[in-house]
Order: structure tokens, then C-alpha cells, then sequence
């Protein structure tokens, strides 16, 4: 594996677990009426990466499933990173 794909992987792997810990910790904060993360923090951050993590924040804490923004957003960051990654492999294959 080349040192490029080393440092691809463990962004997504560092701004994923970010992005599942801070649905986790909004969910908390709302639980307990503290100060919450903005939700364009929470929906920029599937949008730099964390979009399975946020995707996975969203289910296991059920948070923010209620908001079409998103049930829209985040999905569509799924979408948008799975097909930047499809075609990272593809050009590194060829």
C-alpha cells in the first residue's frame, strides 16, 4: 500500500470516529440542555469525510433522524465520498 493511500485511510478513519463521537456528544448535550454543535458543524463534517460516521451516529444514537436536511445531506456525503473513493481505486488500478 502506498504511503498516499496510508494517509487517505487514516483521514477517513480519524474524521469518521470524529464524526460519530460528535453525533454521540450532541445527543447527550440535547439530552441534558447543554451547549449544542451547530448542525452545519455536524452535517460539514459528513461533507470532509465523516459521512459513514455520521451516517452511523445518526442510527445508533438516533439523532437528527427526524430532520430531512439530514436525511437528505448525510446520505448524499455517502453517496459523493463512496464515488470519490470509486474512482481513486479506479485510477490507482489502472
Amino acid at each position: 500500500m502506498s504511503d498516499a493511500w496510508k494517509l487517505i485511510i487514516g483521514y477517513l478513519v480519524f474524521v469518521n470516529l470524529c464524526s460519530f463521537a460528535a453525533y454521540g456528544i450532541d445527543k447527550y448535550k440535547a439530552k441534558k440542555s447543554k451547549w449544542r454543535i451547530p448542525e452545519s458543524t455536524l452535517i460539514l463534517l459528513a461533507y470532509f469525510g465523516g459521512a459513514l460516521g455520521a451516517f452511523g451516529g445518526m442510527r445508533i444514537f438516533h439523532h437528527k433522524t427526524l430532520h430531512t436536511q439530514f436525511r437528505v445531506l448525510v446520505p448524499l456525503a455517502l453517496v459523493l465520498w463512496c464515488a470519490v473513493l470509486g474512482i481513486l481505486i479506479w485510477l490507482t488500478l489502472r
